[in-house]
């Protein structure tokens, strides 16, 4: 579905691309001192203050990051701003501006869009942050969503992938695994529906994982956590294409190998369920599936006592001296080698 939840349906070509964008940004207010000239001009304009610049950018690309047909255009709006927060959440900084990009078809709507822009405006507000521009432009292929967002963080306060040394401790946020088992739930029931459009969707019981893959949450309280009990991590990277993957990025950056446990991965029972229904491994469901948006990150083992009872925070695992090797110990003690089976935007997908 890419209509909105009404009737009324208002040609984009009724308003033309500067009559579109004053209608979707008209109450768009700024929160941030530091952004000083936000919509409505040629450029935005940004006073970070002696603080850093962090710039991150994300192209979403219907049919291969989102399918409209089990993805409310609310949700798709929100998700695009989430998960660009969540890379400057993994740089230990703080998200201030996005700047909004939007190819579109004669197939939506006025009101379709202002769907969207009613999930980027909800993200914006719950996380304080100011849309600041963007463009709006035709496409004769579907719907791109470009978004740039801008942050800030002290300079000593940055963390990077490369800085994880041997023996430090390897730590994730919240817990694995659901956000692919939400999409793998809704390709299930997409492909019931083609069969036989008579039968409805049999999702009951598996709310969290379909939040958890529609709407996902940037843990930038775990950047806020993590200051105020005064830990500063030594590298650090968010989950978006599965455990696996992120580790190996961060084994590669730090020059480093990795060794974690299956017995510390952390799986909401609700997970577990859905894992259970489609007979897979847990361990491989978190492994290989992506889009948690959790934080992957390192800490100094002179850390540990700060961190063992921070809720929300599981420390599964801890670096190795050898290059770009990670094994993962089995519940049977077994040593499986990490490979990155996760998403690759640029790889033929199975």
């Amino acid at each position: 579905m890419i209509e909105a939840n009404n009737t009324q349906r208002t040609e984009i070509d009724q308003l033309g691309e500067f009559g579109l964008i004053e209608h979707l940004t008209r109450s768009v207010e700024l929160v941030n001192p530091s952004s000083v000239v936000g919509v409505g001009d040629d450029a935005a304009v940004i006073d970070n203050n002696g603080f850093q610049t962090l710039v991150s950018v994300d192209l979403l690309v219907e049919g291969v990051h989102f399918d409209l047909s089990y993805t409310p255009l609310k949700h798709l709006g929100y998700k695009a701003i989430t998960v660009n927060l969540s890379d400057i959440a993994a740089m230990n900084g703080i998200p201030k501006q996005i700047i909004v990009g939007l190819a579109i078809s004669n197939r939506f709507s006025v009101e379709a869009v202002e769907e969207i822009y009613s999930g980027i405006r909800m993200a914006c507000q719950r996380y304080n942050v100011d849309l600041v521009g963007g463009d709006t432009t035709s496409s004769t292929s579907g719907l791109f969503i470009s978004i740039t967002v801008i942050g800030q963080a002290k300079k000593e306060e940055i963390c990077f992938r490369n800085g994880a040394n041997s023996g430090d401790l390897l730590c994730v946020s919240g817990d694995l695994g659901a956000a692919y088992m939400g999409l793998l739930l809704l390709e299930r029931e997409k492909a019931v529906f083609k069969a036989n459009p008579n039968m409805q969707p049999d999702l009951e019981g598996y709310d969290y994982v379909l939040e958890r893959q529609l709407k996902p949450e940037p843990r930038l309280n775990i950047v806020s956590q993590l200051k105020e009990a005064g830990i500063k991590p030594t590298s650090m990277i968010d989950i978006s294409d599965g455990l696996a993957s992120e580790i190996l990025h961060l084994c590669k950056a730090s020059k480093t190998g990795c060794q974690i446990y299956e017995n510390k991965l952390p799986i909401d029972p609700t997970t577990i369920n859905a894992i259970e229904s489609f007979n897979m491994i847990p361990a491989i469901a978190v492994l290989n599936g992506g889009e948690d948006y959790e934080l992957l990150f390192t800490i100094s083992q002179n850390d540990f006592e700060k961190v063992q009872h921070m809720k929300g925070i599981s420390i599964i695992g801890h670096m190795t001296e050898i290059i770009g090797q990670a094994y993962m110990i089995t519940t049977d003690n077994q040593a499986i080698e990490l490979t990155a089976q996760g998403w690759d935007a640029l790889k033929k997908q199975e």
